[in-house]
């Protein structure tokens, strides 16, 4: 099979023939119809998740068919059409697991990361952390939804019943969250790099009340922020931005160093969280609610030879909505 392989830090993928997969007892083999490529990915390849598997096949938005699948797999047929998304295995049996937090599991191993993912033209996944995906979506639109979708929307529920929604960093994940939250009924925020008026223009369009730079004061008070831009200054300026007993989600895995603030814009109940990885029932949610709130997904697909390219795009900040990889 054809991959993209990443063999260490701050290097370019290397195309390789890689051999075919075969799927263990509870892993179904699937050909990769599409692969999202994630600013995750560019943290792998930028050194700043410093724990990867390597050589490693990156890629965690992965749509692909049932090719064949190992003899415990429940609930898939070879020919359906099924979502891997970052969460690739939970031990079951830690104290997080037990207690309904396995996104926190002490054993947890990620698509992408410690697993082989989708920049290639065949992978395996555990079944048990694979779903079926609606047919509302074409396979380059659905890959999106299998990590700027679902972290946005585990975001967003962090964020209670907010009305007045800020986001900042309007990538992969914000132009899909907007979307879900535009259906609840809530106003949003955007904040994008100073002046661009690309990307703000591309808020409006999805319903965003009001676009500005991260610079920028909102003409509102904010009920809760989610913050996806890997940016640790942007945590002071949100708070400031933030009504008394507001919530400033951190939504991204990776973040540069938090500078210090003043603790009076902290102060008044204010709150500061993280967001880590996803839940099984995330997805259920989250791939139920996505056709119902007519969420679209905006994309630009390359071929698997262009991941570098892609990636590249995405660092600069070249990209409206998601690149995604098509063998």
């Amino acid at each position: 099979m054809q991959a993209m392989v990443l063999d260490r830090a701050r290097t370019a993928l290397r195309a390789a023939e890689l051999p075919m997969p075969e799927p263990s007892p509870h892993q179904l083999r699937l050909r990769v119809l599409a692969c999202g490529v994630c600013r995750t990915d560019l943290h792998i390849v930028d050194g700043e998740l410093a724990q990867p598997k390597l050589p490693l096949v990156l890629g965690h938005e992965i749509v692909g068919r049932v090719d064949a699948m190992g003899g415990e797999v429940q609930g898939f047929a070879t020919g359906d059409r099924v979502g891997v998304p970052w969460l690739g295995f939970t031990d079951g049996t830690c104290p997080y697991c037990r207690n309904h937090q396995e996104n926190l599991c002490d054993n947890a191993r990620f698509t992408g990361y410690q697993i082989d993912g989708g920049y290639a033209s065949y992978t395996v996944a555990d079944a048990r952390y694979c779903f079926h995906l609606p047919e509302a979506y074409s396979d380059a639109e659905a890959a999106p939804l299998l990590c700027a979708g679902l972290i946005g929307y585990r975001s967003l529920k962090m964020t209670g019943d907010a009305a007045r929604l800020g986001i900042y960093g309007f990538g992969a994940a914000a132009h899909i969250v907007t979307q879900v939250a535009r259906y609840q009924g809530r106003q949003i925020f955007a904040f994008t790099r100073p002046g661009d008026a690309r990307a703000q223009d591309f808020a409006k369009e999805l319903g965003a009340a009001w676009a500005g730079g991260s610079d920028e004061r909102p003409p509102e008070e904010l009920d809760a922020t989610i913050i996806f831009a890997p940016v640790g200054a942007l945590v002071p300026a949100a708070l400031k931005a933030s009504r008394k007993g507001g919530v400033v989600v951190c939504g991204g895995i990776h973040m540069s160093d938090i500078p210090a603030f003043p603790y009076e814009i902290l102060w008044e109940e204010r709150v500061v969280r993280s967001v880590a990885n996803l839940t099984r029932e995330d997805a259920r949610e989250f791939l139920a609610l996505a056709p119902k709130a007519g969420v679209k997904t905006t994309v630009v697909p390359m071929p698997l030879a262009a991941a570098n390219e892609a990636l590249d795009r995405l660092r600069q900040g070249e990209l409206t909505g998601a690149a995604v990889l098509v063998p």
